[in-house]
């Protein structure tokens, strides 16, 4: 099942192919012990309806958060960006370490929707998206769907110091979820493709594939460490990390358009601000 946010209620696209408007809210379903049950039984009593023509991100009150350095190019590119400081080192341990990079992303009112532009720093001149697929969790710690995640990053800015990895990654739109949430208790298969295109001036600038199955650490693991003495009422999404890097003389620009595809949820578009 996909789960659609409009401005002011959640469609379902049922796996009958059928869509219908349900009296549910995203904090109901992540605050709950089985969503997909609640979504299951809030689908008999749901009204026909067609699928939103205006999307908003699948996001109320969770926070997002992230992974790095979880596929090996970006372990490669994060050693890259820093080689002129002692922070390369940092992600080589990290790549190799049983605790995971996890850090804080966003809140839901910095998060682009489908859509709507994502930002690139003022004070950056190295900036790249991140394509990444993205769980949902839970209340409880438990995976229970996936969505599509951008994580913009500026990358001259973490490579000047590890310590400003947080002003590299976090401000106002520095993040887009979309374009729906896929409910499935099920791992997504190994051979999932994430795709990325950047278009600019409406030809291709940058295009890159990988398969999950390159990741290096187990979704669920990502899960448990993020959950550590940490608490989440009404759930949280997770990257999961990028294997997909541009050139090292590649930076978006103002008007690029990115295209990020993950069957079966679908493709998040956003045009740089």
């Amino acid at each position: 099942m996909l789960i659609y946010q409009a401005p002011d209620h959640l469609v379902v696209l049922a796996n009958d192919q059928k869509s219908y408007r349900i009296a549910l809210t995203l904090d109901t379903i992540f605050g709950a012990e089985h969503p997909e049950r609640v979504v299951t039984t809030a689908l008999a009593a749901g009204v026909p309806a067609p699928l939103p023509p205006t999307l908003r991100a699948p996001i109320q009150s969770q926070e997002v958060w992230a992974a790095g350095v979880t596929y090996l190019r970006s372990r490669t590119a994060r050693m890259e960006e820093s080689k002129d400081t002692a922070g390369g080192t940092f992600y080589d341990k990290v790549y190799h370490a049983e605790r995971p990079e996890l850090f804080f992303k966003s809140t839901p009112h910095r998060v682009a929707a489908p859509g709507e532009p994502v930002h690139i720093r003022r004070d950056s001149k190295w900036n790249v998206p991140e394509p990444e697929l993205t769980l949902a969790i839970n209340s409880r710690g438990r995976i229970f769907g996936y969505t599509i995640g951008n994580d913009m990053s500026s990358r001259d800015i973490e490579g000047e110091n590890a310590l400003y990895l947080p002003q590299a990654k976090v401000y106002d739109r520095s993040a887009a979820l979309g374009p729906c949430l896929l409910l499935s208790g099920e791992p997504l298969p190994a051979t999932t493709e994430i795709t990325i295109e950047i278009r600019r001036n409406t030809r291709p600038a940058f295009r890159g594939t990988v398969a999950i199955s390159q990741i290096k650490r187990t979704f669920p693991s990502l899960a448990e460490f993020l959950f550590r003495d940490n608490s989440f009422p009404h759930g949280c999404y997770l990257m999961t990390g990028t294997g997909i890097v541009p050139p090292d003389d590649f930076t978006l620009r103002s008007g690029d358009e990115i295209h990020i595809t993950i069957p079966p949820i679908g493709t998040l578009i956003n045009r740089v601000a």
